[in-house]
């Protein structure tokens, strides 16, 4: 379909939604004749009010006369002069696709690259470009896969996709502000009537009468009514307008494969989902690491520390390009499964450009590390950057573990607390073990259902994870509030506990072993606390 036909279908739908207003306010007037013909009194004027209030929505959907303007994502915006090498790339990848280079390029902190244009008069005329590119993706695609990845986002341009944009985003948005109004309104109803309805419970209550339930089922239907019915359209237009959408995502494929090449293309492909997945495991394992300690990587190091990671991993990264998902992301996702859109490629013919641009794509930039680090202080929160600084990765993990450590209250905590009268301790715990009354504390756990009921040994071995888990946290609170306790900073691994002095090299008498061999000792069926005590410090061995 070109894109003639479809900015035709664009303006068929978004009219649909006006003809689909007009019906349903026609379909009110008509309530209101009926009524005020055949009615009279309160009657009359109760259907009055509530087909005006049905209107209301529909009418201020339909003047919603400007689509509201997408917001650039938190960047930096750089210049011919700040970065002469990629503006060179954005520039030729540009001229090869036909279309016009944009006017601005935005360095982000996102998985994404996206080239939007604001044109006017829905599309007729076009507007100002502006190429929003994810520093992790130069961080991890080469040069030839950046190029692929600009090349597809232009092709978008060739074939007119974007000039569809205004007229598919105006009609999302007039049907998703109905919609929200109308639930808006019907939540208020809920709540109007929940809040009548306990008023009226607690004047019973206070005459000595029996409170009724409050029951809100049915308020706010008529309001759900109409919701649904745009809803209804509202799924029509999505799959209406997206049912060419991935046809034009090959397409652009296939642009990208021909500026940059078949193989740079596949395996950019592959890629960016393995980017994107990591990423995410970056961020929430590594990069805000510190937070609970009020504490930030090395500067530079938010983002800059990424790459580190893909490195380390590189057996684990390989091992998920070749897991590539077979379904859309969801049933309206304008962007066709991973998988498939990868095959199409490969099944094309060789085209002898397997080495070329093998380079870092992070070296298009003058200075990765003042890049990286002007990048954190664009996109990470004002209160997030007056936090102090760590001088390497493994000084974030000590400062993080020693703030989680100081400040964790788990299960046993609180039941210990309520069965001694006491604040939880350590040396009180290991007291009550001592005395025999490990498994009545116990009992103050939260319980399953299956737990609760069950009686001597079933009950303990419900029970014993639990326990275990939270005395090895009590522990490990103990040493480093002494200063006892190191962790080892891995970029391959989780983190792992190390405390001087324990054992010996071998892995059956490591720390760790020693540790939970003591912890098991604890919560057995007839606990020993003496293994424990002897890896305490001498402060708490014999209390």
């Amino acid at each position: 379909m070109g894109a003639t036909l479809r900015a035709l279908r664009a303006l068929v739908l978004l009219l649909g939604f006006y003809l689909l207003s007009l019906v349903l306010l026609a379909a009110l007037v008509g309530v209101d004749v009926l009524v005020f013909s055949w009615g009279h009194g309160a009657l009359t004027l109760k259907v009055g009010i509530i087909t005006v209030l049905l209107a209301a929505p529909v009418v201020s959907g339909m003047f919603m006369l400007r689509t509201p303007k997408g917001e650039d994502p938190h960047g930096i915006l750089v210049t011919d002069a700040d970065e002469p090498r990629l503006w060179a790339l954005v520039r030729e990848l540009a001229a090869a696709s036909g279309t016009r280079a944009p006017a601005r390029i935005l360095l982000t902190g996102e998985v994404n690259a996206s080239v939007s244009e604001n044109p006017r008069l829905l599309g007729l005329l076009p507007g100002r470009r502006t190429l929003a590119l994810g520093i992790p993706l130069l961080i991890g695609l080469t040069e030839a896969q950046v190029r692929s990845v600009l090349a597809h986002e232009f092709g978008h341009f060739t074939g007119g996709d974007t000039r569809l944009s205004a007229l598919v985003v105006r009609g999302r948005v007039q049907i998703a502000r109905v919609i929200g109004q109308f639930h808006e309104r019907a939540d208020g109803k809920v709540a109007a009537d929940r809040a009548r309805q306990e008023r009226a419970s607690a004047k019973r209550v206070a005459k000595g009468k029996k409170a009724k339930q409050v029951d809100t089922a049915g308020v706010g239907a008529t309001y759900r009514t109409m919701a649904r019915i745009y809803t209804a359209y509202g799924k029509l237009y999505l799959r209406a307008s997206l049912s060419t959408a991935r046809g034009q995502e090959y397409a652009a494929d296939l642009a990208a494969a021909r500026i940059a090449g078949r193989d740079a293309t596949a395996s950019a492909l592959r890629e960016i989902p393995v980017l994107s997945a990591s990423h995410d495991f970056y961020l929430d394992s590594y990069a805000t690491l510190g937070l609970q300690a009020q504490m930030l990587p090395p500067r530079g190091e938010f983002f800059g520390g990424f790459g580190r990671l893909l490195t380390a991993r590189e057996p684990e990264v390989a091992g998920l390009r070749s897991e590539l998902p077979e379904e859309p992301a969801g049933p309206y996702d304008s962007h066709p499964p991973i998988a498939e859109r990868v095959r199409r490629i490969e099944a094309l013919p060789t085209d002898g450009r397997a080495d070329e641009a093998k380079e870092a794509a992070l070296a298009l930039l003058t200075d990765p590390a003042r890049t990286l680090a002007a990048l954190e202080d664009a996109v990470l929160v004002d209160e997030l950057l007056t936090y102090p600084r760590a001088a390497g990765w493994q000084d974030l993990l000590d400062a993080s573990m020693a703030a989680g450590l100081s400040t964790a209250q788990t299960p046993l905590h609180k039941a210990l607390a309520e069965y001694t009268g006491q604040p939880a301790t350590l040396s009180a715990l290991l007291g009550v073990i001592d005395d025999g009354r490990l498994w009545r504390v116990a009992e103050r756990l939260p319980l399953t259902q299956e737990a609760t009921a069950a009686k001597g040994r079933a009950f303990r071995e419900f029970v014993r994870p639990a326990l275990q888990r939270s005395l090895r946290t009590m522990v490990l609170a103990e040493f480093s509030s002494r200063s006892l306790l190191h962790w080892e900073f891995s970029w391959t691994r989780p983190a792992s506990v190390r405390l001087p002095g324990w054992g010996s090299q071998t892995a059956d008498d490591s720390p760790e072993a020693a540790l939970e061999a003591a912890l098991e000792a604890a919560v057995a069926d007839h606990p020993d606390t003496e293994p424990l005590r002897a890896l305490l410090p001498p402060a708490i061995q014999n209390v």
